[in-house]
């Protein structure tokens, strides 16, 4: 009887990207402003291997799947979320790395459209499986800008690099302060009796609809108006002194150049331990997306409004881009079992949405 003949077996390889709460600066990141973000507990994994067919297939239990031929590859009109997919073989393309073809499957509990940036958790995850299927390596800081590309040139969202770079650079029990303009990545101890609750508020966010995109051009056309480059040149002294702006821009650039300030202070309030002082940063700064940058939803400002109420909640914002999605209540941790039930239970009587409201933890960053 014939030996059959033994196929080698094409060694499959995995990679985890978190998701990311911002906690302060909010629109601040392509202002070339500050940022105080950590990744969380809670991401993506896209397992797989390559192909030699020039095809790239990727599947998913919660978003579907598809197959794509990678010559002269481009964005698609169905099944969007691919475009998080295909931007970064393009752009992996594009710096010369050689993308022959793959087929891989994503699983994860981070959820979508919710402000905890799953889009940045699928690029970075995309990312670090192409390169580790293709044994090739990239500077994190190098990985994160590419993830930003894709996501500007397929997805069509401008995103800033915020959550990139929390995902890659994310460190357990710490927050992460990210200086855009320098690109000074910074660890800052965050209180360990202190937990993050995370509300959804049930509505989706898209950001490539077009509002995210829209307040984006607004704070340049307010550079523009007060001769900067970007808001991250401007003080609140230059602003009492200019009222010759729109009102509308003038609105952005105080939500801008406030959440600037708010990051400088909170790192300073973390390193002191002081977190009813840092709580009370959220609070404004949800106040400033409220009524400044007019990026809240009704439904956010409930989930704010209740939170605020409930014995042990120290501040709570939107986090992300707003339009919808989640907010993030900083709360001590002796409370939160009985903040997070009475969160769910007060937003539930009000709109009879019962939302997933949940804990997270900061979490160490991609691998």
């Amino acid at each position: 009887m014939a030996a059959r003949e033994r196929v080698p077996r094409i060694p499959a390889v995995s990679a985890f990207a978190p998701g990311r709460v911002e906690l302060l600066g909010n629109h601040t990141d392509y202002q070339e402003g500050l940022v105080l973000g950590a990744a969380i507990d809670r991401g993506l994994t896209i397992r797989g291997t390559s192909r030699e067919d020039g095809v790239a297939s990727m599947r998913s239990s919660l978003m579907g799947e598809f197959a794509v031929s990678l010559a002269g590859v481009q964005p698609q009109t169905a099944n969007r979320w691919s475009n998080y997919v295909l931007g970064v073989v393009a752009e992996l393309i594009s710096a010369g790395i050689s993308i022959r073809g793959f087929s891989a499957e994503i699983s994860g509990n981070l959820p979508a459209r919710s402000g905890l940036s799953s889009s940045a958790a699928l690029e970075v995850a995309t990312a670090l499986f192409l390169l580790k299927l293709y044994h090739r390596e990239l500077p994190p800081m190098e990985l994160a800008k590419l993830c930003q590309r894709a996501e500007h040139r397929f997805a069509g969202v401008k995103s800033g690099l915020l959550d990139p770079v929390m995902s890659v650079f994310g460190r357990s029990g710490h927050a992460i302060f990210f200086d855009t303009r320098t690109e000074e990545v910074r660890i800052v101890p965050f209180p360990n009796d202190l937990s993050l609750i995370i509300a959804e508020s049930g509505i989706e966010r898209e950001l490539s609809d077009g509002k995210y995109n829209a307040r984006r051009e607004e704070t340049f056309a307010a550079a523009r108006a007060l001769g900067v480059n970007a808001l991250r040149d401007v003080s609140f002294a230059d602003l009492e002194r200019r009222n010759d702006i729109e009102p509308i821009l003038r609105r952005r650039a105080l939500h801008i150049v406030g959440e600037n300030e708010r990051v400088r202070r909170a790192v300073v309030l973390l390193e002191q331990g002081k977190a009813a002082e840092f709580g009370e940063l959220m609070n404004a700064s949800h106040e400033s997306s409220r009524k400044l940058f007019e990026n809240s939803t009704t439904a956010l400002d409930l989930l704010v409004d209740i939170a605020r109420e409930i014995p042990g909640v120290l501040g709570t914002r939107l986090t992300g881009a707003g339009f919808g999605g989640a907010t993030i209540s900083l709360c001590q941790r002796s409370r939160t079992d009985a903040a997070v039930q009475q969160l769910r239970s007060g937003y539930e009587k009000q709109t009879g949405i019962a939302p997933s409201v949940f804990v997270c933890e900061i979490a160490d960053g991609a691998a």
